[in-house]
C-alpha cells in the first residue's frame, strides 16, 4: 500500500511570522496542541536549522506521555532539537492549579534555555493567538481588573532572563488549525480543554460562539482595546515613576498629600510593586484614606497590604512584608 508523501510546506501556508524575523535563533514552547504545533511547523519551515523546541512535561494527567511522544516525532521530522523538561506542577493549598502550572512552565522554559544549546538561545516563541487574547480580556473584565489586567498578554516580554514573543496574537485560532489540516499535520487535543470546571473553557465553549454571531470582528476589536489599555498602563507607569521621584522612596506623607486622588493611587501602587507587595482595591482605598487623614504627629497608619503591612514611620511610609 502506497504511503502518501508529506505535503511540501512553504512559509505562506501559515500566518505571518514576520515579528520573529530579526530575533535570530529561537526556541518554540511546544505543548503538542494545535497552536504550538503550527508554530513549530511554520517556524521550522521558514527558518530551517535555526529553530529549537522545549516541551514541558507537567505529569498532571495520563495523556502527558502522549504529548511528549508527539513532540519528539514532530521535531525529528523537521530536524528541530528538542529538550523535554519534566516538572512537578501540583498546586499548593489555596493556590490556583492554572497559576501553579503556569509558574512551573515558565521556570522550566527558562531552565531549558539556560542549560542547553550553549546559552546562545535567549528568545522563545509562544503560540497564544487572538482567541486566547479575547479569553484573557473577558477573564480580566469578570474580575474587575484595572489597566494591567485589561492590557492582557503582551506581544513581547521578559521573564527569568528570557525574551518571549507572541507573534500570533492577532491570528484566530481557527486559521492555525486550518493551516495544519491543509499541510497534513496532526496535533494532540488536551483532554482538559473541554473540562468546563475551568472558567477559560466555559468562555471558549459558551461565550465565544455568541460573540462570533453578535460581533463578527470581535477578535480584532477586543485585541485593539487590549492594546489601548496596554498603552495607557505604560503611560501611568511613567507618571508614577515621575511622582515617585517627587515624593521619595520611601514616600514622604506630606508630599503624597499634594497629589490628586488618581495620582496618589497610581504612585502608591508603583511604590508597593517596587516593595514586592500588591494591594487589593479595598486595601489601597483604606491606605488612601489614612494618608489623607494623617495631619497630626500622633496619627498612626497600619494597613494590611498583600502579605504584609504599610505603616507610618515618622514622616514616611514603610512597607513590611511577611
Amino acid at each position: 500500500m502506497a504511503v502518501s508523501p508529506t505535503p511540501k510546506l512553504t512559509p505562506a501556508d501559515f500566518p505571518s511570522l514576520d515579528a520573529l524575523q530579526h530575533v535570530g535563533p529561537f526556541a518554540v514552547a511546544l505543548s503538542a496542541g494545535a497552536d504550538s504545533t503550527a508554530l513549530l511547523v511554520a517556524s521550522a519551515t521558514r527558518w530551517p536549522g535555526q529553530v529549537h523546541a522545549v516541551h514541558v512535561h507537567h505529569g498532571l494527567q495520563s495523556a502527558a506521555d502522549g504529548f511528549e511522544d508527539h513532540c519528539v516525532a514532530l521535531c525529528q521530522r523537521f530536524n528541530v532539537p528538542l529538550v523535554v523538561q519534566r516538572v512537578n506542577a501540583a498546586h499548593a493549598s489555596g493556590e490556583s492549579p492554572e497559576d501553579a502550572a503556569r509558574q512551573a512552565r515558565y521556570s522550566a522554559l527558562s531552565t531549558a534555555l539556560q542549560h542547553h544549546w550553549g546559552g546562545h538561545i535567549q528568545h522563545m516563541a509562544l503560540a497564544q493567538h487572538a482567541d486566547d487574547q479575547v479569553e484573557t480580556l473577558l477573564l480580566a473584565l469578570s474580575r474587575g481588573a484595572g489597566l494591567p489586567g485589561l492590557a492582557c498578554m503582551p506581544a513581547v516580554f521578559e521573564r527569568h532572563g528570557v525574551t518571549y514573543h507572541r507573534p500570533w496574537l492577532a491570528v484566530p485560532g481557527l486559521d492555525l488549525r486550518l493551516a495544519l489540516k491543509a499541510a497534513g499535520e496532526s496535533w494532540i487535543e488536551d483532554p482538559t480543554n473541554t473540562d468546563q470546571r475551568f472558567t477559560r473553557n466555559r468562555i471558549r465553549a459558551e461565550l465565544m460562539p455568541v460573540l462570533e454571531q453578535a460581533f463578527p470582528a470581535f477578535r480584532h476589536t477586543f485585541a485593539r482595546s487590549a492594546s489601548h489599555a496596554a498603552q495607557a498602563h505604560m503611560l501611568l507607569q511613567e507618571v508614577a515613576e515621575q511622582d515617585l521621584q517627587r515624593v521619595g522612596h520611601p514616600p514622604v506623607i506630606q508630599a503624597l498629600q499634594q497629589l490628586s486622588e488618581a495620582r496618589l493611587s497610581n504612585v502608591l501602587r508603583q511604590w508597593l510593586a517596587l516593595e514586592h507587595s500588591q494591594a487589593s482595591t479595598a486595601q489601597l482605598l483604606a491606605l488612601l484614606v489614612q494618608v489623607r487623614a494623617c495631619t497630626t504627629q500622633g496619627h498612626q497608619i497600619d494597613i494590611k497590604v498583600g502579605r504584609g503591612f504599610v505603616r507610618r514611620d515618622g514622616a514616611v511610609l514603610r512597607c513590611y512584608n511577611q
